[in-house]
């Protein structure tokens, strides 16, 4: 039942965004940084994480658990280091999918050849 719940509401957010993607006129990458100031927002309020219990990987996975995933480090950080947290929190909390972004996307460049539009 957890994978069907994942998919749907995983299904659910990608399907939300594609219709804001398809209905406004914002760009990609102004919709990747709303997603995730979304997600730490809703952090902050503490309605993501009970959403996220609930869905699981549906709700972690999308760019909404990335931006409540810096909120927790943040949030930590600043609980333990005082005001200096804020700085280091969220690159400790998110260090290990960031880097894993970074190899995988330096491994593909390897195996794919990128062709140039004319």
């Amino acid at each position: 039942m957890e994978y069907i719940t994942a998919f749907l509401v995983g299904g659910a957010i990608c399907a939300l965004v594609q219709i804001l993607v398809d209905r406004t006129k914002l760009m990609p990458g102004r919709i990747m940084v709303l997603l995730v100031c979304t997600g730490a927002v809703l952090g902050f309020c503490g309605i993501y994480q009970p959403f996220q219990d609930m869905a699981g990987s549906g709700a972690s996975v999308p760019l909404l658990g990335f931006g409540n995933l810096l909120w927790k480090g943040v949030k930590e950080a600043v609980d333990q280091n005082g005001f200096l947290g804020i700085f280091m929190g969220g690159f400790k909390a998110s260090a290990v999918g960031i880097s894993a972004a970074l190899i995988f996307g330096y491994i593909a460049s390897f195996i794919f050849d990128p062709k140039m539009k004319k």
